[in-house]
């Protein structure tokens, strides 16, 4: 339990309201954050709602979903940093599902050390799927294909893409993507909002 003080020092920087903020932003839901932290919906709706305070390993696992510096927490007005050097071993790799059990793709955020980004830049590794779910998201993607060959499906359309082979295409139509062969394709991707 905080003091009084802590506890008015620590409203003060409005966590909980840039946490909402950025989950909305992203048009992420509750479940789907606690999917991509681990943490329990109930807990992340509390921290947005400010009755509960994350600790730094916590608010760390949720600022690297959102592609963001724990500083874009504790800023209050000053200016963000569009620059941030990420070395590899720095990345966590996240699983993500879209719902189901199947992993759909695994990925790490490529640029997140840079707080106010005009863009989203990711290492992807795609799997071989028999069904792969669809999903879309408000913006423009971008796809460099590194190892491998994937298939896009966008908007009922489907391209094979080869090593150094890329797309780019309206990421609010709904899309798909599969490995073309066994051993998964890795590729570099990129949204902008």
């Amino acid at each position: 339990m905080s003091s009084p003080t802590l506890t008015r020092g620590l409203r003060s920087y409005g966590i909980g309201g840039k946490l909402r903020a950025l989950r909305l932003r992203k048009k992420m839901r509750l479940v789907e954050l606690a999917r991509h932290t681990g943490l329990s919906a109930a807990m992340l709706s509390k921290l947005e709602r400010g009755q509960l305070f994350p600790t730094l390993p916590t608010l760390l696992r949720i600022a690297l979903v959102f592609g963001v510096g724990l500083d874009h927490f504790f800023s209050a007005g000053t200016p963000q940093r569009a620059l941030g050097v990420v070395r590899q071993r720095d990345r966590t790799r996240f699983a993500e599902r879209l719902g189901g059990r199947d992993i759909q793709w695994e990925f790490e955020c490529l640029d997140f050390a840079a707080t106010e980004r005009r863009l989203n830049a990711y290492w992807v590794h795609f799997s071989r799927l028999d069904k792969p779910k669809s999903h879309q998201h408000d913006g423009g993607e971008f796809v460099y294909v590194l190892k491998g060959a994937l298939v896009i499906q966008v908007a009922g359309e489907s391209h094979e893409l080869q090593a150094k082979d890329s797309i780019y295409f309206d990421s609010s139509q709904p899309h798909t993507y599969t490995s073309a062969g066994d051993a998964g394709c890795e590729a570099v991707v990129v949204t902008a909002p």
